[in-house]
Formats: C-alpha cells, structure tokens, sequence
C-alpha cells in the first residue's frame, strides 16, 4: 500500500488514488505548466485510519440512516479521525517529505483532495478545509487530521446528500504543497458565455476571493490571449502568512484599494497560462492561481461548465439595475429575501433571491432553494460563484449597495452572464 506519492510522479498521482484535484495538479505540472511542488498523502492513508479507528461499520450507515441517527454515526467518524496520534510510520514518512519540500522558513498549504471532488458534475468547492501557512510538524499533523475529518462535516454531507454520493464509498486523499509566498492571488475562468478569458484578483492570498470577502479586481481578455478591460475590485483586506504567525488579515493601504493588483502585462502572461491549461485538460477550467517574485503559479484546476446568454431577459431593461461580476449562469426571477446576519438564512423560500452582503460559505445551505444569489461582496471565482454555476443558479457577486437599494420583496431578474440585477418597483 503506498500512502506518499510525489506530484512529481504524475503518473502514480492519479485520480483514483490522490484525488482529481491533486492528479489534475500533477498533470499540469508534467506538461511543463509552473505548479508548486509537493506530495500527497493518498486515500489508501485515509482508508488505513478509518479501519484502525474501528469507524468502518459507522462510516458505512451514515447513507442509510435517518437524519438524526446519520448525524451520530457521522459525528463517531469525525471524531475518531481527528483523535489520536498518525500511525509512527506513517508520520516518519510525512516527516521525512515534509523536510524534504520546505526550506528553512517557509510554509507549506496543506489541501484536501477527496476522491469525489473537482469533478464536472460535482465540484465541491468550499466544502472542504484547506490549511495555510502552515509552519511546523505538529500543525501538520493536525491539518491532516482535520482534512481528512472534514469529509463528515455536517456541510459536506448535506452536498453529499444533494448529489447523492455516499460518504463511506469515496475517501480523502491530502496534498501537501508548497505555499506561494503570494503578492497577489486569485481565480480564472478560461472561457465565458462572452467568448472571453477572466481572471479575478487580490492582494495577497486567494483565500478572502475564495470566501467572498472582497470585490476582486476583474481582468478581460479576448480568447486569443489579447488584453481587453480591468474592472478594479474594492480590496479593503488582504491576508498574508509571516513566520511565526501564519496567516492573518491587515488593512490594504487606502491608496491599494481600488489600485489594480496586476498590470496589462501580467494579466496577459497569467491568460496564456490559464489557455495553456485548458489545452493541457482538454476542455474549458476554473483555476486557482498565485503570483510571487518568481513568478506566476497554478494552484488548482477544475472543470468550467459554460453557459449560454437567455434572450427572456431583455424585457426587464427598462427596470433599475445594478452591475455586479457574473457567476456566468443563465437569468432567474423572484421575489427579494434580503440576508444580512446567518440566522436570517431561515427565512429563504423556494423560489426567492437571495441578497445578502458576504457571500461567504453559509450560504450553501439555501441554494437549493433559491432563484438566484445577489451579493454585495465577492466576483466571478468564488466558491459561491463555483456551486452557483454547478446548479445552474444565476449569481451576481460585487453589487455595491445591493442591500441598501434592493427593497424587500420586490420582483428581481438576475443576469448571470452579464452581471445585472434588476428590480420591479
């Protein structure tokens, strides 16, 4: 049983062992594309420690069981795998890759990979934890306890659940990677319903676009690779990593806010990279990516589904509007809900709007149930953004002063492609 794969070998990383997202990483990495380096830690490794654990009848009822009784054998998984020492050997093998891949000082992102994620039907974006700035072995160890535990999370199992995947017939594998000490971050979006190339960014790590905590900067480019327009965010946070400390948030400079976080010239060298990987894969992808002294970096890949403009909008252009970043998914209509703290969420109904501030992970709850997802905070890349377009849900993120200007019930169109929410008075 082999529980460490180099990225390197591409040809022992793949999907069923490391997990689509570490194996597309690996291939990307092989066709000569500029990925950090690292190792994974393989679903065999997670398989071991749920048998050791004595979880394996547990895991197995989870799918079957009533809510509640589900709840509780979940919850005997979880636990069991975020107790307990690793294994001696298998933490003398961690120990010996992790020296191996970081230098003196530096951090290390460690990233679930599980076996049903990044798939064209199934994402899974935000459902599991990532781990950055990670520094010493002991906070190692733990951040592969926690990934491994968090394909039970109450979240993951209700996404589970919605695409009808059985938790005790897939596993998490674990990559490793080193981090990108990252001036700028950020997403990208090979192709649009436009015909166009997008890339979103911020300063500092991706992880505040991830979670929609800002309004990133917007890069669009025309498919041959040329420059076409910046739309400047409003990045009002950045999280860096520094030693000793790991990652936190500062303030960005006033003068940065609204300052693009790349120039013409790098938004073109970052969309032939992002062209490149798309040829590598074969078809249209979401990417993850870093930008440090030496360079540009992909971090993660996964596959893009590409929507179609809905000519059923143009009547609602006569209505008030406000412009955000498209999610890229079709048009919906219904009445406003607007969310300002979680426990507003309870109020969603089928069919309603959701406007809200953050477009933070809470809200995958509701998605199931609503029209479309109007958010003042956030852009194209989120993870939000991802899940919206996965269920066809129309999504515009970055709408400055939707909560303010959206009254309560009212009548909305969301344009998920053109990035246009209009209301009826």
């Amino acid at each position: 049983m082999s529980v460490l794969i180099p990225l390197s070998d591409a040809g022992a990383a793949t999907a069923d062992v490391v997990g689509p997202k570490a194996a597309t990483l690996a291939r990307l990495r092989r066709a000569g594309l500029s990925v950090p380096d690292a190792f994974c830690l393989t679903a065999d490794a997670y398989r071991a420690r749920v048998t050791g654990a004595g979880v394996d009848a547990a895991a197995a009822g989870v799918a079957d069981a009533e809510l509640f009784e589900g709840r509780k054998l979940a919850l005997k998984v979880r636990l069991a795998l975020l107790r307990g020492p690793l294994d001696p050997a298998l933490a003398q093998a961690i120990t010996a890759a992790y020296a191996r891949l970081i230098a003196p000082g530096g951090f290390v992102a460690v990233r679930s990979s599980a076996l049903c994620e990044d798939t064209a039907d199934a994402s899974f974006a935000g459902q599991f934890d990532t781990f950055l700035g990670i520094a010493n072995e002991t906070d190692l160890f733990t951040a592969i306890h926690a990934c491994w535990a968090s394909l039970w999370s109450s979240r993951a199992l209700r996404y589970m659940r919605a695409h009808e995947i059985d938790p005790a017939r897939t596993a998490m594998a674990v990559l490793i990677q080193r981090m990108v000490d990252a001036e700028a971050a950020g997403g990208a979006l090979s192709q649009t319903p436009d015909d166009e190339l997008v890339i979103t960014g911020t300063w500092g790590l991706g992880s505040v676009i991830a979670q929609g905590e800002v309004v990133p900067d917007r890069f669009v480019l025309r498919r041959d690779g040329a420059f076409d327009r910046v739309e400047p965010g409003r990045k009002d946070r950045l999280v860096a990593a520094s030693a000793g400390e790991g990652p936190l948030p500062r303030a960005v400079p006033r003068n940065l806010v609204e300052a693009p976080c790349l120039t013409e010239r790098e938004a073109v060298d970052l969309g032939r990279l992002v062209l490149a990987a798309e040829a590598t894969l074969g078809s249209p992808v979401e990417i993850e990516w870093a930008k440090d002294a030496r360079g540009f970096h992909l971090l993660q890949a996964r596959p893009l589904r590409v929507e179609t403009p809905n000519p059923d909008y143009e009547p609602w252009k006569r209505h008030p509007g406000l412009r955000g970043q498209p999610a890229g998914v079709g048009w919906g209509s219904g009445p406003a809900c607007l969310v300002i703290h979680e426990h507003d969420l309870e109020h969603v109904k089928l069919g309603d709007v959701l406007v809200t501030q953050v477009a933070g992970p809470a809200l995958t709850a509701v998605l199931p149930r609503v029209a479309g997802v109007v958010a003042e905070l956030g852009g194209s890349t989120s993870h939000l953004a991802a899940l919206a377009r996965e269920r066809g849900i129309p999504a515009v993120l970055g709408v400055l002063d939707a909560t303010r200007r959206i009254p309560e019930g009212a009548t909305v169109a969301v344009d998920g492609v053109a990035g246009v929410v209009r209301w009826m008075k």
